[in-house]
């Protein structure tokens, strides 16, 4: 393969991660497919609709994802998510502060950019904090106080930490099967929960739960496959193709809002190249502004008060520290992450959805006090 092969093959994976990354902004708006307001529907309301939606994408996120392994289109242990490390304290207390700052934020990472796709100014504003403090936990002051601490804390598995390879070493099969029925099994579960619920079989929730589930699929061939390259010509080592890590990757948006930045504000410096996470922040953006202008729900939103502003950038902080140190956000962790069955996926969406409920409790405590 020749550099122009691959500069071509590049092309073609930033453009397809950016069409991926559209419908996912557009299913979104469209659908209101967000983790936050699913947990806050639990705790406030008792209403599980959103999060069955959740529950379905993951579900189709993990049985798509053991499909292509299973059938040789991508290797898990080449993934982003694939270690030998066990990260549990790194995923609990970045997912507890990720999920406590996005409840904060009033979303998440990809639920801030579907906002700003329809006229939220103050989410603008959250994900410049977001990408701020994700930058200096990936590389600054706080990556320093991340590496020290809790990334120390870990245990290692000569097998890795993906659900598969404890199966396989127990019963004796191959992980790509041992991962397919582990999918099937647990997917599957997720799914069935999703259709059983009460008026969930509507077709937003539908689109929502299976869209959604897909698009993770889809970015997976992209990064994993399409833009897997086994000998560079000028490095002659394998390679995935735009990708900030190194390796095959699918959607998140703590570590991109950071990079988006990065690229942003270096832009005339020719090594800040676009990656699969980049244009995934453009596209989603993109593609809720579509959705939006075309259901005519577009409108422009500011900050309503000082308290406001107060709660919002402490949030965004929270979510760019926590998200960094979990190694993901409910995207990232929460469908990309969760669907290779990693462990530390689980450790760190468990934290998530408890720092969630813990915001959503202190929030209602501080309204009880006013009142």
């Amino acid at each position: 393969m020749q550099i122009s092969d691959i500069q071509a093959l590049t092309t073609q994976v930033l453009w397809a991660a950016f069409l991926l990354s559209v419908i996912f902004g557009a299913i979104a708006q469209r659908t209101h497919f967000c983790t936050m307001g699913a947990v806050s529907d639990v705790v406030n309301m008792g209403d599980w609709t959103r999060m069955r939606q959740w529950g379905m994408a993951i579900g189709v996120a993990m049985i798509g994802f053991a499909v292509l392994v299973y059938s040789g289109q991508i290797d898990p242990s080449k993934t982003l998510y694939a270690s030998n490390r066990w990260i549990w304290l790194s995923a609990t207390v970045g997912g507890a502060l990720f999920g406590f700052g996005m409840v904060l934020t009033s979303g998440c990472g990809s639920k801030t950019l579907i906002r700003i796709g329809g006229g939220s100014l103050k989410s603008l504003m959250v994900f410049i904090v977001m990408g701020v403090a994700a930058f200096a936990t990936l590389k600054g002051i706080t990556a320093v106080a991340r590496v020290d601490t809790v990334d120390q804390v870990a245990i290692d598995f000569a097998a890795g930490t993906a659900l598969p390879n404890w199966a396989a070493a127990a019963f004796g099969i191959k992980a790509a099967l041992a991962g397919l029925i582990l999918a099937v099994l647990l997917g599957g579960a997720l799914i069935v929960w999703a259709l059983a619920g009460p008026d969930f079989r509507r077709p937003d929730n539908l689109l929502a739960g299976l869209g959604i589930g897909a698009v993770i699929v889809a970015m997976w061939w992209v990064s994993g496959h399409l833009g897997y390259v086994a000998e560079h010509p000028e490095t002659l080592q394998e390679t995935f193709l735009a990708t900030n890590s190194g390796r095959a990757e699918a959607m998140s948006f703590v570590s991109p809002a950071a990079y988006t930045l990065d690229w942003l504000m270096f832009f005339s410096d020719k090594s800040k190249v676009l990656t699969l996470g980049i244009v995934s922040v453009f596209g989603v953006v993109v593609g809720s502004a579509a959705c939006a202008v075309a259901m005519r729900n577009f409108r422009w939103e500011g900050f309503g008060s000082t308290e406001d502003v107060a709660n919002h950038m402490s949030g965004a902080v929270l979510m760019g520290v926590g998200g960094v140190t979990a190694l993901g956000c409910t995207v990232g962790q929460g469908l990309s992450g969760i669907s290779t069955l990693s462990v530390t996926s689980f450790v760190a969406v468990a934290a998530i959805l408890a720092g969630a409920v813990a915001a959503l409790k202190y929030q209602i405590w501080r309204m009880e006090r006013t009142a």
